[in-house]
């Protein structure tokens, strides 16, 4: 172990023994968008040797406000997330190993991506990824911290299955659609994503050194705007749960799968293929250039046509700008993905 963690060891409460700790954890961060990003930038210098980071998009300009490991030429190249990040945090630090996975969690999927993981980190922006994650967590009795942000506002818990009451136990049912807040609603400052961020990295941290005993125990919500904090204190585990007290994992289990999603404020759809596919970009871009101006990398192709951005990834998945209709984006995808 080499000076770089000097300071940290000298910190009571993680010291050389839980710093060899930190340096032998694998860590799955779910998103890497503004709290994804940071997470991963803080896990990494702090020595977490492994990071497992899974995220569906690409580097957009609009990211770059308030997404720590991003530059303008990750945006103007149009890279995925995960491998902007991991480009990233090999310079910050090269002893981390990171996994990148360009990939959408779907119930398909999220119990292959945490089996292996010593704790699951949220960064994810909806309620559905949310919920899915709380059911698989519980399931394999994974510890996994929630958190989320818009606005000047906050919330973030630790969830311990078996232990404390997980995310369904406190929110009974998942809000319906368009009724919460959203970033591009309502906006977001970076100061309460580095905040809830903190927050959770801190909890993260002391799971994987073993100081159980500090942690916050508490549903804590931040209006860093109006220097409201509060930390409502969880009461025990409810029995008529329907994940952690049922044990009944209706997201995970869900025999339907939707296979499209509004991206909130970005007038923009995103289509799945109905099974996994795997895509020569190569190939679609040779076809997709005798209609229309292609861009491409290894990791996607984009083009525009008929006033609509496609955006088109090795999996098949798009991303399609100019509509909010799912309908109508699907009918794009039909006729310029075929599959």
């Amino acid at each position: 172990m080499n000076g770089r963690y000097s300071r940290q060891i000298l910190f009571p409460g993680i010291g050389k023994a839980g710093q060899e700790k930190l340096l032998n954890s694998r860590v799955l961060l779910v998103g890497c968008g503004a709290l994804g990003a940071s997470h991963a930038e803080m896990l990494a210098r702090a020595g977490v040797g492994n990071l497992r980071i899974i995220d569906r998009d690409f580097v957009e300009f609009t990211n770059l406000q308030r997404q720590t490991l991003y530059k303008e030429s990750d945006a103007e190249e149009r890279l995925p997330k995960v491998i902007a990040a991991k480009s990233r945090i090999a310079e910050i630090n090269s002893e981390v190993e990171v996994e990148a996975i360009i990939a959408d969690i779907n119930n398909s999927n999220i119990e292959r991506f945490i089996k292996d993981v010593d704790l699951v980190l949220d960064g994810t922006d909806n309620f559905q990824v949310r919920y899915l994650l709380n059911d698989a967590c519980v399931k394999h009795n994974k510890t996994w911290v929630y958190g989320a942000a818009v606005s000047g506002y906050g919330t973030t818990m630790t969830i311990i299955p078996g232990e404390t009451p997980c995310l369904r136990c406190i929110f009974e049912e998942m809000p319906d659609a368009g009724s919460t807040p959203t970033c591009d609603t309502a906006g977001v400052i970076m100061p309460i994503i580095a905040s809830i961020s903190a927050v959770q990295v801190t909890e993260a941290i002391k799971i994987l050194v073993g100081d159980f005993k500090s942690l916050h125990h508490s549903l804590m919500q931040f209006d860093i705007w109006q220097n409201d904090w509060r930390k409502i204190k969880l009461k025990a585990l409810n029995p008529d749960c329907k994940t952690c007290g049922q044990r009944g994992f209706e997201f995970l289990d869900s025999e339907s799968q939707e296979f499209s999603a509004v991206l909130c404020g970005r007038d923009a759809v995103q289509i799945s293929p109905p099974k996994p596919t795997r895509l020569n970009l190569k190939i679609l871009a040779e076809n997709l250039r005798k209609i229309a101006e292609v861009k491409q990398n290894e990791y996607l192709v984009r083009f525009v046509v008929d006033d609509y951005e496609l955006t088109i990834f090795r999996d098949a998945r798009a991303i399609i700008r100019g509509t909010d209709d799912v309908s109508a984006a699907r009918s794009i995808y039909a006729k310029f993905v075929g599959v």
